[in-house]
C-alpha cells in the first residue's frame, strides 16, 4: 500500500525491469537473462553451495551487484542489515536456550522468550526479555546450571545489535582473561558477557602478538586461540564477525570435536535431582551465517521454519529434537525478516543513496559504457558473462578447492561418496552407506528440497544443489573431489558422469544398463585406475546375480542350460492396483509408457522371434502362472538374445527370453491408448505449451477425428468403442472429463504428466517387486530339470517411514557395490558388469542379510 500511495505501479511480472532489487539468492530457474540483480549472493568467497547460482548468472549474462561489497574507501560496509540481524539473532538464541535447557531437565526463565518473529516489533521482544531478566535477578535460575557466560565475537553492527538486546538482562561484562573464572565461580543471579575482538584471540604463528595492519595484509600468518582460551568457558557464543577466505576460523571441525566431548570439558555443576550439563557450551548463534566460514562445522544454514539444530562431536546434525548430545546452533541467514518493518526501513535508508546510480545499469551494454560511482562499481561481481576484474579471484578459489574435499576426507581417514539424484531410490542407498562412519556422503539434486530431506533424515549427510544440464563444470568439480560417485540420474546422463569420473580419477556406480557412451570409456578408465560399475540395481542387477549364481552352479556340476526365461517387474501391491492399467508410478511414467512401443527379439525353441516397434509388443502378452494367487502377464523386453552370450549359456540353449511383468489388463489398456494416439512421441498442435487451453475431453474428441466437443457423453463412448474396441479404460482414467490438460508438446509427454499424479502411490499404499527365472537344465544322465527362482519383495507405505520395494531392490545393491569398491573388494578397473562370482555372490550374501532373499523350486521333467 505504501508503494501505491507513492504512485508506483505494483505488478507480479518483473520481466520488463532492467534492474531487480532483491535480498536473498534467487532460485536458479527464476533468474531472468540480461538483467541487473542486486542481492546478497554469498558467492564472493567461492562458497560451494552457491556456485551453481554464480554459474547460472554468468551463463545468463546477468550483471550481479552484491550489497555486501558496497563499501567506503576504508573498506567499511555501507549497506547491511547487521543491527537487526543481531537483534533477531539474540532473541532467537535466548528462546532456543530455554528449549535446550528444558530438554536437559532444567526449567529456566528463558522459557518465556519466544522466537523473534513472534513479536510485533523489537520493543515487544525486549519487554519479554526484561521480564525474563527480572526472574533471573530474583534467583530463579536452577543452581544445577551454574553461571552462564555469553561471548560476543566482533564489535560491529551485528554484535552491537545483539548486545543491545543482551543489555535488557541483568548482566556484567568481563574481559576475555576473566571468563574462565566467572564460568566457574560467578553469580547465578546475573549473566556474564564478554566481547572478543581480533586482538583477543588472534596471534602470529611465529612469535605471537597481533598487528592489525599486518593481519589485514597477511591473515595467513595468524592463528586463532579462540577455541583454546575462550570457547571452553562460553555457555553461549554469538558470532557476528566477517570472515574472509584465508583468515583463521573461530572454531574448526576438530575444535568442535574436542569442545563437545564431555570428558574434555571444564567444571560443570551437578545438583541432586537434576542432570549435569553434557558440556559447558550450550548454544551458538552464528548470525554471520557464512557456511563453512568462521564456524567451520556449520556448512549449511538453518531456517526460520527449522531454526535450530543439535551438532555433536561425531558431526551429526539433529533438527528434530532439543534433547541429546551436542551444542544447539542457530544459523539463520535471513534473520532480519523476523523483524520485517524495522529491518526494511533500516536497510532501505542505507541503500537509497545508491539507487539512482544503480538504476543506470543496462546489463546488455558493456561495463565501461557506464559511469558508476566507486562504491557501486566495487560491488559489481559479474558483467557481460564474466567475472569483473575485482572478482576474477573467485575462479582461482574454485580451482584451488577442487581437490580440497577429497584431501580433507583422506586426512580424516574417510572416503568421499557423491550421490547424484535424491529421488525414491536414493534413501535406502544413503541409509546403507550412512552406516559406515568412515564415509563422507554428499547428495546432489536439482530439487534441493529432495536432497535436504535426505540430509535431515541421515545426520552428517550433506545436501547440494546441482542441475547436471546447466552446470557441467560444477559436476566435473564434484566428481573430481569424490572417491566414488553413485549416479541415480537418468540413463542418458551416465556417459557424461562417467567421463567426468574418469577425468577426476573417481570410481562410478550406476544401477542402469551399460550404454555405449560408458562402454567406450573402458580403456581410459583402466589407464586412470578407475572402476565404472554398471547394472547393480534390480533389473538390471539382482536378476543378473540370481541367474548367474544358478547357471554357474549347474555348469560346475556338469549340467547344460537348454532354456532360460526371465520376467521382472515393479507393481503396486494387489490391494492398490484398482485402476485400468493395474499399475502405479513412483517416478515419471514416460519410460514405462515408451517401453510399450519398443521392438523386441528373443530365441524360442531355436527360432529367432522379432517384434517390431510401434506397439506390437502389447498384442500378445503371455499369461504367467508361477504365482497362482496373482493374475500376471508378461511381454518380452528389448533384445534378449545377447544374454545367451553374456550369461555364458552355451551353444545348446534353444530358448532365451527376458521380459517384463505386469498385472493382467495392463497391455489391453495400453493398446487402447496406442490406438487412440495417446502414446505418440510426435508433437501435436493442440498440445503446444503456448496454445489455447483445452480439456482432456476436447483432446480425445480431436484424436477421434471429431469436431463437436459437446457431443453427447454416451455417443462419445460409442465412438471410442468403434475406434479402439472399448471405452472403459479411457473413461476410468478420467480422460473423458472436462479436466484441464497440462500441455507438454507431445501426447506421450502430456499423458505422462497426467498419470504421474493420477496414478501416483499415496502415502498409505505399498508396492511390490516380482522377479522370476525359469531355467531348463539337462544333466549328464539324461534327466531334465526345470528350476524356478522367485524373488518377491513388498515395500512399506511412506507414512510408516519405510522404503518402497523398488527403492530397496535398486538402492541396496548399488550401495553394496559402492562399498565393495571403496573397501578394495572389487579391484577390477575399466567398465565392469557384476558377472563374476567374486562380485555377484558377495552381493547376494549381503542382500540376504538385509532380508532380500530368493526362493527356489525344482521339477524333474
Amino acid at each position: 500500500q505504501a508503494y501505491l500511495n507513492a504512485g508506483a505501479v505494483v505488478q507480479e511480472d518483473i520481466s520488463e525491469a532492467s534492474v531487480i532489487f532483491g535480498v536473498k539468492q534467487v532460485p536458479v530457474d527464476q533468474l531472468i537473462p540480461s538483467k541487473t540483480y542486486c542481492i546478497f549472493s554469498h558467492t564472493i568467497k567461492a562458497q560451494e553451495t552457491n556456485m551453481p547460482l554464480l554459474d547460472a548468472i554468468l551463463e545468463k549474462n546477468i550483471r550481479l551487484l552484491d550489497y555486501e561489497k558496497i563499501m567506503d574507501e576504508n573498506g567499511q560496509r555501507l549497506v547491511a542489515f547487521g543491527k537487526y540481524a543481531g537483534v533477531a539473532g539474540m532473541v532467537n538464541i535466548l528462546h532456543g536456550l530455554g528449549l535446550r535447557l528444558l530438554a536437559l531437565g532444567h526449567h529456566t526463565p528463558f522459557m518465556h522468550v519466544g522466537p523473534a518473529h513472534n513479536y510485533r516489533n523489537s520493543s515487544m521482544a525486549r519487554q519479554a526479555i526484561r521480564d525474563c531478566g527480572y526472574e533471573i535477578s530474583l534467583g530463579m535460575m536452577p543452581s544445577s546450571i551454574g553461571p552462564l557466560t555469553f561471548v560476543f565475537s566482533g564489535s560491529g553492527n551485528v554484535s552491537q545489535g545483539a548486545q543491545e538486546v543482551f543489555a535488557e538482562l541483568p548482566i556484567e561484562y568481563v574481559p576475555p582473561e576473566m571468563i574462565q573464572k566467572v564460568s566457574e565461580h560467578g553469580n547465578q543471579n546475573k549473566l556474564y558477557g564478554c566481547e572478543v575482538s581480533r586482538a583477543d584471540h588472534l596471534e602470529r604463528r611465529e612469535g605471537g602478538g597481533f598487528d592489525p595492519q599486518e593481519y589485514e595484509q597477511y591473515p595467513e600468518r595468524y592463528i586463532s586461540t579462540f577455541s583454546r582460551k575462550i570457547a571452553p568457558f562460553a555457555s553461549v557464543i554469538i558470532n557476528g564477525i566477517y570472515w574472509a577466505v584465508g583468515s583463521p576460523k573461530l572454531m574448526t571441525i576438530p575444535d568442535a570435536k574436542n569442545l563437545l566431548r564431555p570428558a574434555n570439558t571444564p567444571w560443570l555443576p551437578t545438583s541432586r535431582g537434576a542432570p549435569a550439563l553434557p558440556h559447558r557450551m550450550l548454544a551458538i548463534c552464528d548470525i554471520s551465517a557464512d557456511p563453512g566460514g568462521s564456524i567451520e562445522f556449520m556448512n549449511e544454514c538453518t531456517t526460520i521454519d527449522t531454526p535450530f539444530c543439535l551438532y555433536d562431536a561425531d558431526r551429526n546434525k539433529d533438527t528434530k529434537s532439543f534433547k541429546g548430545p551436542g551444542v544447539l546452533v542457530c544459523s539463520i541467514d535471513n534473520m532480519p525478516t523476523q523483524l520485517p518493518r524495522e529491518s526494511t526501513d533500516f536497510f532501505g535508508d542505507l541503500l537509497y543513496p545508491f539507487t539512482m546510480d544503480i538504476l543506470q545499469s543496462d546489463a546488455t551494454k558493456p561495463l565501461d559504457a557506464h559511469n558508476f560511482s566507486e562504491p557501486v562499481y566495487g560491488a559489481l561481481i559479474t558483467s557481460n558473462g564474466r567475472l569483473t576484474p575485482n572478482y576474477e579471484y573467485i575462479s582461482e578459489l574454485r580451482e584451488s578447492s577442487r581437490s580440497r574435499h577429497k584431501s580433507e576426507c583422506s586426512m580424516e581417514g574417510k572416503k568421499s561418496v557423491l550421490v547424484l539424484g535424491a529421488g525414491f531410490v536414493s534413501a535406502p542407498l544413503v541409509e546403507y552407506l550412512h552406516r559406515d562412519d568412515k564415509l563422507s556422503i554428499r547428495v546432489c539434486s536439482h530439487l534441493k528440497e529432495e536432497s535436504d530431506r535426505l540430509a535431515d533424515r541421515y545426520p552428517g549427510v550433506d545436501s547440494l544443489y546441482l542441475d547436471v544440464h546447466d552446470n557441467k563444470d560444477h559436476l566435473a568439480e564434484l566428481c573430481a573431489e569424490s572417491d566414488l560417485v553413485v549416479s541415480l540420474l537418468p540413463y542418458s546422463l551416465h556417459g557424461l558422469v562417467a567421463k567426468h569420473c574418469v577425468q577426476g580419477n573417481t570410481h562410478l556406480v550406476t544401477a542402469s544398463y551399460l550404454n555405449d557412451e560408458v562402454s567406450a570409456l573402458d580403456e581410459e578408465a583402466k589407464a586412470a585406475g578407475v572402476t565404472l560399475m554398471n547394472e547393480v540395481g534390480l533389473d538390471p542387477g539382482i536378476d543378473h546375480f540370481l541367474a548367474l549364481d544358478c547357471i554357474h552352479n549347474v555348469q560346475k556340476q556338469g549340467g547344460v542350460i537348454e532354456s532360460f526365461v526371465s520376467y521382472c517387474g515393479g507393481l503396486p501391491a494387489p490391494e492398490n492396483s484398482d485402476n485400468p492399467l493395474r499399475y502405479k508410478f513412483s517416478w515419471s511414467p514416460r519410460g514405462a509408457l515408451l517401453n510399450t512401443l519398443s521392438a523386441a527379439k528373443y530365441i524360442s525353441k531355436g527360432q529367432l522371434v522379432e517384434i517390431s516397434g510401434g506397439g506390437d509388443l502389447m498384442s500378445a502378452p503371455k499369461d504367467l502362472t508361477f504365482l497362482p494367487g496373482f493374475a500376471l502377464e508378461g511381454f518380452p523386453n528389448r533384445d534378449s538374445t545377447k544374454y545367451s552370450h553374456l550369461y555364458g549359456l552355451g551353444t545348446q540353449v534353444h530358448t532365451c527370453l527376458r521380459g517384463t511383468i505386469r498385472y493382467k489388463g495392463f497391455s489391453e489398456c495400453i493398446k487402447e491408448m496406442q490406438l487412440l494416439g495417446l502414446i505418440d512421441t510426435e508433437p501435436h498442435t493442440m498440445l503446444h505449451p503456448n496454445g489455447p487451453e483445452i480439456t482432456w475431453r476436447q483432446l480425445i474428441v480431436s484424436l477421434l477425428g471429431l469436431t463437436d466437443t459437446s457431443i453427447f457423453y454416451e455417443n462419445l463412448k460409442q465412438k471410442l468403442v468403434d475406434r479402439i474396441g472399448s471405452s472403459a479404460g479411457i473413461e476410468q482414467l478420467g480422460l473423458l472429463e472436462d479436466i484441464p490438460v497440462k500441455k507438454m508438446g507431445t501426447p506421450l509427454d502430456t499423458l505422462s504428466h497426467y498419470l504421474s499424479s493420477k496414478l501416483a502411490f499415496t502415502e498409505t499404499e505399498r508396492d511390490l517387486v516380482i522377479l522370476r527365472h525359469e531355467v531348463g537344465i539337462r544333466w549328464n544322465d539324461g534327466r531334465r530339470e526345470e528350476r524356478g527362482i522367485n524373488f518377491v519383495v513388498y515395500g512399506q507405505p511412506s507414512h510408516k517411514g519405510g522404503h518402497s520395494a523398488m527403492a530397496l531392490t535398486v538402492g541396496f545393491p548399488a550401495a553394496i557395490a559402492a562399498k565393495m569398491i571403496l573397501d578394495g573388494e572389487i579391484q577390477h578397473r575399466g567398465v565392469v558388469l557384476p558377472f563374476t562370482p567374486d562380485i555377484y555372490r558377495a552381493l547376494l550374501t549381503r542382500l540376504e542379510a538385509e532380508g532380500l532373499v530368493a526362493t527356489e523350486t525344482s521339477k524333474l521333467l
